[in-house]
C-alpha cells in the first residue's frame, strides 16, 4: 500500500508512539495532588513547556484541547464575543460550520485571500474577529498571514489561524504569523489522534471556557487532559521539522499527473511542499479516490472529515475552479514517504486515466 494522504492523518512517528507508551504506565490524574498525580502533571507541563517552546508562546499560553476541531470551537467561543465574523472561502468546516451566515473573503484561482476585499470587510464595520487558515487542506495554499495580519490589527479585528496543515510542515510561529491565536493539532504533526491545543497571545490568555468543567487548563477548558496522548504529540512536534525534502518528490509526482491530462490546482500560489491537488477533467473525483485504492494508493477527494462522503470541493469552488471542483483528488506526502512513491504513483494514475477515460468517453459519445 501507498498512503498519500498525511493531510487526512500522518503516520505515528516512532518518537510519539515511545512517548506515548512510556506516558500510559503513569496512573495518576494530573490534577491530584499526590505523588503519581503529580508524576502525570510533570508529563503533562514538559509537553506544554515543549510546544510552547517551538511553537514561540509562553507555556501559560497554551489550551491543551481534544484536537484541532475542538481548538477551532473553542476559538470562535471566546473571541467572537462582541465581534463580527469574517471567515476564508476556503476555511474548513470546522470554521465555515459554526461560522454561518458570516462574510467570506474571496480568494483567487490560486486560492490567495483577496486582502483588498478583507480591508474593505474590515472597514464596513465595527472590530472583527477575522479567521484565516495557514495552508489549505485541499490545496496546500499557503496564505499571507503577516499581511492579513496588519490589516486586521489596523482596523481593530483580532486574528484567528488555523494551522493544523501547516504545523510541522512550514516555519510557524504566532509571533511570524501576526496571529493573536493559532491551532494546531497532534495527528496531523504525526502524533496520535485525540489532542490538539490553542495557542494565545498573552493579551488573550484568560479566555472563557466553552466547558467549564472542573477548572483546568487554568480555566479554560474542563475535562481530565489524555496526558499519554498529549506526550506523543509533543514528541511528535519536537520530531516534526518542514516538509521541504518532500517538494522534489511532489513535483514529480505532479509532472507525470500532468503528462496524462491532469490540472494541478493552486499552482500559482506558494503552496505546502507535500502537498498537491489534481483535477482530471471529465472524471468524477470519487471514481479517481476508489480505482486509485484498488490499485493500492490511498488518497482523498477534498478533507476527510465527512464522514467518508466524497463531495464537491468548496474550496475549488470558491476558486472559481468550476466543474473541476468535482473531479479532482488531494494528494499528500506523508513525512516518511517513500523515495519511489512518485514512479508508483504514476504507474497507478496512468492505469486509472486509461481505465476511466475511455468509459467517459462511452458514456458522452
Amino acid at each position: 500500500m501507498l498512503y498519500l494522504d498525511a493531510n487526512a492523518t500522518e503516520p505515528l512517528r516512532p518518537e510519539a508512539r515511545a512517548a506515548l507508551i512510556a506516558a500510559l504506565d503513569v496512573t495518576g490524574n494530573p490534577y491530584s495532588v499526590h505523588a503519581a498525580g503529580r508524576a502525570a502533571r510533570r508529563i503533562l507541563e514538559d509537553a506544554r513547556e515543549s510546544i510552547a517552546a517551538c511553537f514561540a508562546v509562553r507555556p501559560a499560553d497554551l489550551v491543551f484541547t481534544s484536537g484541532a476541531t475542538e481548538a477551532d470551537a473553542l476559538a470562535l467561543h471566546a473571541l467572537a464575543q462582541g465581534r463580527r465574523l469574517i471567515v476564508g472561502a476556503t476555511e474548513h468546516d470546522a470554521i465555515l460550520g459554526p461560522a454561518g451566515a458570516a462574510a467570506r473573503i474571496p480568494v483567487d484561482r490560486a486560492g490567495l485571500a483577496d486582502l483588498d476585499a478583507l480591508a474593505a470587510l474590515l472597514a464596513s464595520g465595527p472590530p472583527a474577529l477575522v479567521c484565516l487558515m495557514a495552508a489549505n487542506n485541499e490545496t496546500g495554499t499557503l496564505q499571507p498571514l503577516a499581511r492579513a495580519a496588519e490589516l486586521c490589527h489596523r482596523h481593530g479585528a483580532l486574528l484567528f489561524v488555523d494551522a493544523v496543515q501547516s504545523a510541522g510542515r512550514a516555519r510557524m510561529s504566532l509571533a511570524e504569523s501576526g496571529a493573536d491565536a493559532m491551532a494546531i493539532s497532534s495527528h496531523k504533526l504525526g502524533g496520535p489522534a485525540g489532542a490538539g491545543a490553542l495557542l494565545l497571545s498573552p493579551a488573550l490568555s484568560a479566555i472563557a471556557p466553552q466547558f467549564p468543567g472542573g477548572g483546568q487548563e487554568r480555566g479554560r477548558r474542563g475535562g481530565t487532559p489524555a496526558v499519554a496522548v498529549i506526550a506523543g504529540f509533543a514528541a511528535a512536534v519536537r520530531a516534526s521539522g518542514d516538509a521541504s525534502h518532500l517538494a522534489p518528490l511532489r513535483d514529480a509526482l505532479e509532472a507525470a499527473a500532468r503528462a496524462r491530462g491532469a490540472v494541478v490546482c493552486g499552482a500559482g500560489a506558494p503552496r505546502l511542499a507535500n502537498t498537491t491537488n489534481l483535477a482530471l477533467p471529465g472524471v468524477r473525483a470519487d471514481a479517481q479516490v476508489i480505482a486509485l485504492d484498488l490499485a493500492g494508493v490511498c488518497v482523498s477527494a477534498g478533507a476527510a472529515c465527512s464522514s467518508g462522503r466524497v463531495r464537491e470541493s468548496h474550496v475549488l469552488a470558491a476558486m472559481g475552479l468550476g466543474a473541476l471542483a468535482g473531479q479532482a483528488i488531494r494528494v499528500s506526502l506523508p513525512w516518511n514517504a517513500p523515495a519511489d512513491c512518485a514512479e508508483r504513483f504514476a504507474a497507478a494514475y496512468t492505469s486509472m486515466v486509461a481505465a476511466l477515460r475511455p468509459a467517459l468517453a462511452d458514456a458522452t459519445g
